[in-house]
């Protein structure tokens, strides 16, 4: 399989961002910072479930995320301060390069009714938050765990500050925007 990396990619933009944008330095392009995953058990009592969670993300980002508790209580959702109500982990170097390249390789196309990322996604911060109905998507979830399929976000954080900067490093990448 001859594909290339999301690095690789990086490391050759230099030239694309200095045609296009004027950069003289390569420092000064944007580069990917982090990724944060994200996702919600809700105010469920269901030990087992929220094991369940834990567990999936963990296989599927390559590294043990940190529980989120409840802040405060809120007895109409039956909720108590402290309760775990979801999880969540930062990604960062090899482990981000080696998630980013399993998302956009393997997980989004195998997306049902996929018909691309919205450039909306993108905030002025020079971030992209992609949301993920189905945890399945992902190679290291098998089969027969489709009974308790939950979903999560994904924030891409970048240096890029100007939006048609981001626009454009994120194209590169290969992100699969909604053609225009």
């Amino acid at each position: 399989m001859n594909t290339v990396t999301v690095k690789e990619k990086i490391e050759k933009m230099f030239d694309i961002f200095q045609t296009n944008f004027g950069y003289k330095n390569k420092f000064a392009i944007p580069k990917l910072v982090k990724i944060v995953v994200n996702t919600g058990t809700g105010s469920t009592k269901d030990k087992k479930k929220i094991e369940i969670v834990q567990d999936r993300l963990s296989k599927i980002l390559g590294q043990k995320t940190a529980a989120k508790e409840a802040k405060k209580s809120i007895a109409s959702f039956k909720l108590r301060e402290g309760d775990v109500v979801g999880y969540s982990a930062t990604l960062r170097g090899h482990q981000m390069y080696n998630f980013l390249d399993k998302l956009i390789n393997i997980a989004i196309p195998r997306m049902r009714d996929f018909q691309g990322i919205s450039r909306g996604s993108i905030d002025a911060m020079g971030n992209l938050t992609i949301g993920i109905k189905e945890h399945t998507i992902f190679p290291e979830v098998a089969d027969e765990d489709l009974k308790d399929v939950f979903g999560f976000s994904i924030t891409i954080v970048t240096t890029s500050k100007i939006p048609k900067e981001t626009e454009a490093f994120f194209e590169q990448i290969g992100i699969p925007f909604v053609k225009k």
